[in-house]
């Protein structure tokens, strides 16, 4: 894996500048080697739920909103085995219920994962991409959002004309065929925590950040859904305020929702889980081939059979963009990852040279 100390553009950069993209990206690397991630918040669908609710799952088919998978524009990648590639979609549409996510209008992808289940379903690779990511947009159609033209852009704006064009645009940057998509919306991400009863989180230092309305105390707590996503949306609070800094917080939030909704706390008490069921599929939207409650069911069952150590999660290899050392674009390590997860190979040890 290239390193950015090794790339000529980072070379142009100053060398303190220089010393903290290194260590954090060593930092990040090492953190999410092999690590439960985002991905497995498909694993938490599942509907094998107690006996008792069974009956009344079938009636959270009508919370799922479903959009197509598709729109006209970039050309569509190869399939070449029966490898299964999912994109993960966290938005921040501005078009919801809560007053307390930011005043902008429209919706981005606050988090972008490329999720690939192998062709035998032993192993899932999963790769977060950056929402500062700089490409050049294919044109994209409109399926019920507006159409866009062709343009140099973050590739977290596509979702401004609908996760078609989310689609369309991770697989331009990626080469990788995406065959479904997950979108959950922040209302839902606050319903999700909240009918757990919370989730818990342990901070190493307390975190204030008044642009996410976020301030909490170090130590270990219990939080509710408005600051669970507040700690997952905060880039001034953390590091050096890029979107690469705040992952960590992002992956530590998901981390604790899985652990919560698999604990005994929620498995244990029928009432619990369906409420938890139906925020889950109430902040959904889908494609229309997973728009069904038997869809999501066969998904969930899939990935939570893969063995956790045969879950390898990554950050995107990236380096400063060439016109505004606040954008990043893709590494040439990147392409390496992404051929790899195209050919049905595991890219642990790609990732694993940094350490």
């Amino acid at each position: 894996m290239q390193l950015p100390s090794t790339d000529p553009q980072w070379q142009q950069l100053d060398p303190q500048r220089q010393q903290l993209g290194t260590r954090r990206q060593r930092r990040l690397a090492a953190k999410y080697r092999r690590r439960r991630t985002i991905v497995a918040l498909v694993a938490v669908l599942v509907i094998a739920v107690p006996v008792t609710i069974v009956a009344a799952v079938n009636g959270l088919k009508a919370n799922i909103t479903s959009s197509p998978l598709r729109a006209g524009g970039g050309e569509v990648p190869e399939k070449i085995t029966n490898e299964l590639n999912v994109l993960i979609l966290g938005s921040d549409t501005r078009e919801l219920d809560g007053e307390d996510y930011g005043a902008a209008d429209g919706a981005r992808s606050d988090a972008m994962i490329v999720a690939h289940i192998s062709d035998d379903s032993s192993r899932i690779d999963a790769v977060q991409i950056p929402r500062d990511t700089m490409i050049d947009m294919p044109a994209c159609e409109d399926t019920g959002s507006g159409a866009s033209a062709a343009q140099r852009s973050m590739i977290n704006s596509a979702l401004n004309q609908g996760p078609a064009c989310s689609v369309t645009a991770a697989e331009e940057l990626t080469g990788v065929r995406v065959d479904h998509f997950i979108e959950v919306n922040f209302d839902g991400f606050a319903t999700i925590v909240d009918a757990l009863d919370g989730i818990i989180v342990d901070l190493d230092e307390p975190l204030h950040d008044d642009k996410a309305n976020l301030d909490l105390p170090a130590g270990t707590q219990t939080l509710g859904g408005t600051d669970a996503l507040a700690l997952a949306r905060t880039r001034h609070a953390v590091g050096d305020g890029s979107d690469i800094s705040r992952m960590g917080n992002q992956q530590m939030v998901m981390n604790s929702i899985i652990d919560r909704a698999k604990s005994s706390h929620t498995l244990s008490r029928p009432d619990r889980m369906y409420s938890f069921l139906d925020a889950v599929t109430s902040s959904l939207r889908v494609d229309e081939g997973l728009d069904s409650i038997s869809a999501l069911g066969s998904l969930a069952s899939t990935v939570s059979s893969v063995p956790e150590d045969s879950i390898t999660f990554a950050i995107m290899p990236w380096q400063p963009a060439p016109d505004n050392q606040n954008r990043v674009v893709k590494s040439p390590a990147a392409y390496d990852v992404f051929s790899a997860i195209t050919a049905d190979e595991p890219i642990d040890e790609l990732v694993d040279l940094v350490d």
